[in-house]
């Protein structure tokens, strides 16, 4: 073969190669995306909302997916922890749970199973399966059983209200026992 016809015939074989390398990026959607298939994933999450300079919340999570259909939600299934911070910047009180979703269009988040709440400050621990939170108001809330155990006292009942921070809180249908010493 000629040496030029074996050039053409070269330079042939890479033109067809580099035009079959086309791909329609929406047939691809269509083969490789599900409805039910989050946004974006962040893997490793921390992230810390500030006011002032000074920390007010973390939150921590080993993988967040964020969904924009049908509402803005982000989705954290393999667990959460919120870190909530005084004034003074000083760790107040956390919040762990095995499920987390935040909803923000509504401004709302709920978290479930094996959910707990830890007040540093005060050595008083929440235990629930559910627990909700609103930004408007920055209340925890839940109708499901609460039990609070403290050094000295533990509390349980059907539902409480709190401060998102578990500084304070109230149940909605108290029962409990108490040692006093």
């Amino acid at each position: 073969m000629d040496f030029s016809l074996q050039r053409v015939f070269f330079f042939f074989l890479i033109a067809l190669g580099i035009q079959s390398c086309v791909n329609d990026i929406q047939k691809i959607k269509k083969i490789t995306f599900k409805s039910t298939d989050p946004d974006e994933k962040t893997a490793d999450l921390v992230l810390t909302y500030t006011d002032s300079g000074q920390a007010k919340i973390r939150l921590i999570a080993p993988l967040a997916e964020s969904f924009a259909k049908p509402n803005k939600i982000i989705k954290f299934r393999e667990g959460i922890k919120l870190e909530f911070y005084t004034k003074k910047g000083a760790l107040l009180s956390t919040l762990t749970a095995k499920y987390g979703e935040i909803d923000e269009l509504n401004g709302s988040m709920f978290v479930k199973d094996s959910v707990r709440m830890f007040n540093t400050v005060k050595k008083q621990e929440l235990q629930t399966e559910e627990l909700f939170w609103t930004r408007k108001d920055s209340v925890i809330f839940t109708n499901k059983l609460v039990i609070i155990k403290t050094p000295k006292v533990m509390l349980y009942g059907d539902g409480i209200r709190a401060k998102q921070d578990f500084s304070s809180y109230k149940f909605i249908k108290p029962k409990g026992k108490f040692d006093l010493d």
